[in-house]
């Protein structure tokens, strides 16, 4: 591999989470150089120009297989060289920049285009052009104002969610180290090509995907990348056998983006630009959302009329969230039983439309259109943001925010998310037998959280802000001490404490912080626990440092010698169990049952480390005499004497079991989602094992030997299931609870299985390779804290606390402003049925001449529509969420927002309200003998007395009763007079009801006041409203109203009694 003459960067182990078992898909040995053509290696020739020659190239998927000399061979480069600046330059005219193109051009036109396409705006344009057309401009700008309202608020919500690729920019390094014409120079990292050699040291960023050629101690953060939870060795030396190994285990890869977190390391270009990894998830979402490239195989007509027919779906809201479907659908129905109702107006006057005839119509037509709907629902989802952002959760599209309470199945990463991204020592087995376990721990740094046990008893905590040790033999094992010691010494990273100005006692009176590896921070925590940290340990003055024998990729282990004040001197090593166990004195049985154990302990989900020691001679080591050693600048062979030393005849300690332990909330969250019917997938780039005992600990998976988890495709590695045909993935009987080692890809394939299951489901994501995922998903979450910004880009909400609590508490808000949408088209939809029913029958309603008297005038169907209604619709948007939101399954998708129970209700008020009203107006109209005079519907005189006191009276009952029904709306089987039996009780407890919701209370209360000066007023109440004062009539409206909420309350009892829409809680409460 060459040599090398720069210093060896220090590392700390990171064990595999296997025992002993090695893969079977990686192979030490190097093929022959000679052999260049592997299986699965593309070797292309391609000519751009004559003159410059074949440009050389390979399949990047096939790198991973090929020794070093075979990927130089095939991209004609050289280890020692680099390319000829000629070459170089060539190539990038091939191959082009190696930078990420952006998405495709979106013009502010499109995303307008995106808030008027849905059916009910469409509706409300073809309402106002009628309004117009008839004179009545006051309606026709009202409906103006709804539309542009909403398109203004929801053009400047989506504008930013259209800004995706644009983020991948920011993840390409700016410059990095070529080498070039066997010189190393600094570059820029767009200009890099295939067959470049480049050099790689801690806290560099990946410019291109490369094949490692030399490594040393070599680690890198792919998190974002691939959602490995923890920095991942690399060896140039190891040779894969299968091209289909997942992203995460090609560790003699390095992939753009990603960062260099220990050691350096050479390698050869082998990808840029869009060919990246990177690259192709930029690609994946440059083809938009699901059904976006439906069309791409298609050709001729049929592509040109798949087109038209997604146009139309596009144009008419008919391709987007449940809600936005469903309404859109109701819309086109409306418009359709609009035009029926002017039919039928028309038809009655045997077709003879004459000017009155024609306003009539409209009239109807208009009375049956909920001109106000579409502002409430933007302005309910508005205020909701606000709500969502008090949970932590920010709204990156309204439309969002419906959707996700719909959500029957939630795939969510693991590291972060579910858990809280941190290492800590969970399990400690010694050598004599003594078992020591931590629990609940809330603060991974904090030496304090959680309990530990060393055995059957609970260790009492020391006080950890001291530096003295603590550490009482006789209560533990005197094995520990020796195992406390060589963890903290053996151990370069730093946990420091600083006091916490919030309080002055108790755990939170002190904050930790921590730098160094996730593994070495986890033992030192431990270690400190017992009193024992190297702090403590070197603060004594009995240990003093010889020699340090820092970690390497090549033997997986870490050694440190030091000196025990008089008592000599120990060695102390930690590594990997197939590393030190050939080291131990300790013969074969010994062995066999130390290997039981960590394969035990594996079987966990924990990452295996093994600890040894023994005593040394100080002057062996003394600072003099193993200078080269301690400050390792000499070469390995000058190392090797004393190292292999210290390394020899070891005394095995015993074994650490950590890992990334969940989030204090995540049981809970888990078992919430549960009882309210959601299914919850895990799917993680971490090792099949600890995702497997993270989903049993947190509630995924239910305990094993229950039976419960439901089939034996629960838990699945990527690679199986990417092998699977979408033919076999429908054929199972349950999609995986648990994928682990997963791709881009993979994520991709589970979302489309679900849609074609036809579920609805929220995607979490942090990292770029999560991007896809969430742009395809229904609704997409992305992490505020630790996410990219290409991952935050292309959710639709973001997290910003990164926990997944949250999630459950955006789905609960979900829930809650579905049941207010329902409460609220209930009140909206009952007065526009009651209006249909009062002006059709209002047609036998006729003066001396024949010609029908309306029951309301146009501007009392637009001021009952959108004064009144919205201001209550808009009120109920804003209730309290039902005790059983999180306790009943997900809403049926195919139903939609207009359930069984919703429609029934709606007819039945909305004909209860409208024959009132019908009452109300011939209880006046036909009191005196008078008549209802002549041309009435345009102006007042003296004849229209009558008529105007009939519909003043008509107005006066809609409205009482508009203002009952939103109060009775509240709850769809519980009366108004013992709504919250839970919480209020007694003949009162009505009042307290009302008063709850403070916004609806005001509402209510304002359309009672304001409808007396809009009847009383003089110039209002005949020139613009048509009717006139009332004295007598008061009592018709008052008993109208007495008798609509005897009616109502009656429905409702007969639904309590006969179970009729009842939601039945956990517990059986109705």
């Amino acid at each position: 591999m060459g040599t090398e003459n720069e210093l060896d960067v220090e590392g700390q182990t990171e064990p595999p989470i296997r025992g002993l078992t090695r893969s079977a898909s990686v192979s030490s040995s190097i093929p022959p150089s000679g052999s260049p053509t592997l299986a699965g290696t593309i070797v292309d020739s391609i000519t751009d120009d004559p003159a410059s020659g074949p440009v050389p190239s390979l399949n990047p998927e096939s790198a991973h297989v090929l020794p070093v000399p075979a990927v130089c061979a095939l991209l004609s480069t050289d280890l020692e060289n680099g390319l000829a600046t000629v070459e170089a330059a060539s190539r990038l005219q091939h191959h082009g920049a190696n930078k990420v193109e952006g998405a495709k051009g979106l013009s502010l036109w499109t995303i307008l285009l995106r808030q008027v396409s849905n059916s009910l705006t469409l509706v409300l344009l073809i309402t106002t052009v009628l309004s117009f057309a008839i004179n009545d401009y006051i309606e026709g700008g009202v409906i103006i104002a709804v539309i542009l309202f909403n398109i203004i608020v929801g053009f400047f919500q989506d504008y930013r969610a259209e800004k995706t690729i644009q983020a991948l920019y920011a993840l390409s390094a700016p410059t990095c180290k070529a080498l070039r014409a066997g010189k190393v120079e600094t570059i820029r990292a767009e200009d890099l090509v295939p067959g470049d050699i480049v050099r790689l040291g801690v806290g560099d960023v990946v410019p291109a995907d490369l094949r490692l050629a030399h490594s040393i101690n070599l680690s890198t953060d792919e998190a974002l990348l691939t959602g490995e939870s923890v920095p991942v060795s690399k060896h140039a030396e190891i040779i894969l056998k299968a091209r289909d190994v997942p992203l995460g285990d090609r560790t003699n890869m390095v992939y753009s983006a990603s960062t260099i977190t220990r050691g350096r390391g050479t390698g050869i270009v082998v990808a840029t630009g869009m060919s990246t990894e990177v690259g192709k998830i930029a690609e994946l979402l440059r083809s938009g959302r699901r059904g976006a490239t439906d069309t791409q195989d298609q050709k001729g007509l049929r592509r040109l009329v798949s087109r038209v027919q997604n146009g139309f779906r596009v144009v008419l809201g008919l391709d987007g969230t449940p809600l936005q479907v469903s309404l859109s659908k109701f819309a086109l129905l409306l418009f359709a039983l609009a035009i029926t109702l002017a039919v039928i107006v028309f038809s009655v006057s045997r077709w003879r439309v004459t000017n009155e005839v024609l306003i009539y119509g409209i009239c109807v037509a208009v009375a049956v259109i909920p001109e106000s709907l579409i502002a409430v629902l933007t302005i309910a989802t508005a205020l909701g943001t606000r709500a969502m952002a008090r949970g932590n959760v920010i709204i990156r599209r309204l439309a969002a925010l419906e959707a996700v309470g719909g959500v029957t199945n939630i795939c969510s990463d693991k590291t972060g998310t579910l858990t809280q991204g941190k290492m800590v020592a969970k399990r400690v087995w010694l050598a004599d037998g003594t078992e020591v376990s931590v629990q609940g721990t809330t603060h991974p740094f904090h030496p304090a959280s959680g309990t530990v046990r060393v055995n059957d008893t609970e260790f009492q905590f020391p006080a950890t802000d001291s530096v003295e040790p603590n550490f009482d033999e006789k209560k533990t094992s005197p094995l520990l001490r020796d195992f406390l010691e060589t963890i903290a010494l053996c151990n370069n990273a730093g946990v420091t404490s600083s006091p916490n100005a919030s309080s002055t006692t108790g755990e939170a009176s002190t904050s930790y912080t921590a730098m160094g590896e996730p593994t070495e921070i986890a033992l030192q925590v431990f270690a400190m626990r017992f009193g024992l940290g190297k702090p403590a340990l070197l603060a004594s003055g009995a240990h003093r440092l010889l020699s340090e024998f820092p970690f390497d990729s090549s033997c997986k282990r870490m050694t440190v010698v030091y000196a025990d004040g008089d008592n000599g001197a120990h060695a102390h090593a930690k590594g990997a169990l197939e590393a030190l166990l050939p080291l131990m004195d300790l013969d074969d049985d010994q062995k066999v049952h130390i290997v039981a154990k960590a394969e035990s302990l594996a079987a966990e989900g924990l990452r295996v480390l093994c600890v040894a020691r023994k005593p040394v001679e100080a002057a062996t080591y003394a600072p003099d005499s193993t200078k080269a050693a301690s400050l390792a600048i000499e070469s390995d062979a000058a190392k090797m004497p004393l190292r292999a030393t210290a390394e020899s005849r070891l005394t095995f300690v015993g074994l650490a079991g950590l890992y990334d332990p969940p989030r204090v909330e995540s049981a809970a969250a888990i078992r919430k989602c549960r009882d309210a019917g959601i299914t919850v997938h895990m799917l993680t780039g971490d090792h099949v094992k600890t995702a497997t005992a993270i989903a049993t600990e947190i509630g995924i998976l239910a305990p094993s030997g229950d039976g419960s988890n439901g089939g034996s495709h629960t838990i699945m590695v990527a690679s199986e299931f990417d092998t699977l045909s979408d033919a076999q993935i429908d054929a199972m009987q349950n999609l995986p609870l648990v994928l682990a080692r997963c791709s881009p890809t993979t994520k991709v394939r589970m979302v489309e299985a679900m849609h074609r299951r036809k579920a609805f489901c929220v995607m979490t994501g942090d990292g770029v390779n999560d991007s896809p995922a969430l742009k395809k998903s229904d609704v997409g979450i992305a992490m505020g804290l630790n996410g990219s910004d290409v991952a935050k880009e292309a959710a639709d909400m973001v997290l910003t606390d990164d926990n997944f609590a949250s999630i459950v508490t955006a789905i609960e808000e979900g829930r809650r402003l579905f049941d207010n949408i329902q409460k609220f088209l209930l009140h909206l939809l009952v007065s526009n049925i009651a209006q249909v029913i009062l002006l059709l029958i209002g047609l036998a309603f006729k003066d001396p001449n024949g010609v029908s008297v309306f029951p309301l005038s146009p501007l009392e169907i637009l001021w009952a529509n959108l004064v009144t209604s919205s201001f209550l619709a808009l009120g109920l948007g804003l209730e309290d969420a039902q005790p059983d939101v999180m306790q009943r399954p997900p809403h049926d998708l195919s139903v939609g927002i207009f359930t069984k129970e919703l429609i029934i209700d709606k007819f039945i008020y909305g004909a209860a309200m409208g024959a009132l009203c019908l009452a109300a107006f011939s209880s006046v109209a036909y009191s005196v003998p008078d008549g209802l005079g002549l041309g009435c519907n345009e102006e007042f005189h003296a004849s229209c007395t009558v008529s105007f006191r009939a519909r003043a009276t008509t107005f006066a009952t809609l409205t009482f009763l508009l203002l009952i029904t939103a109060w009775e709306a509240k709850h769809f089987t519980r009366s108004l007079f013992a709504m919250h039996p839970e919480k209020y009780s007694g003949p009162l407890s009505v009042f307290r009801t009302v008063w709850q919701n403070r916004f609806l209370f005001g509402a209510v209360s304002a359309g009672f006041v304001i409808a007396f000066p809009v009847i009383y007023l003089p110039v209002v109440n005949r020139i613009v409203f048509k009717h006139d004062a009332i004295s007598w009539e008061w009592g018709v409206v008052m008993g109208c109203t007495v008798v609509y909420t005897a009616i109502v309350e009656a429905w409702k009892a007969v639904k309590r009694r006969f179970g009729l829409g009842a939601r039945v809680l956990v517990g059986g409460e109705v």
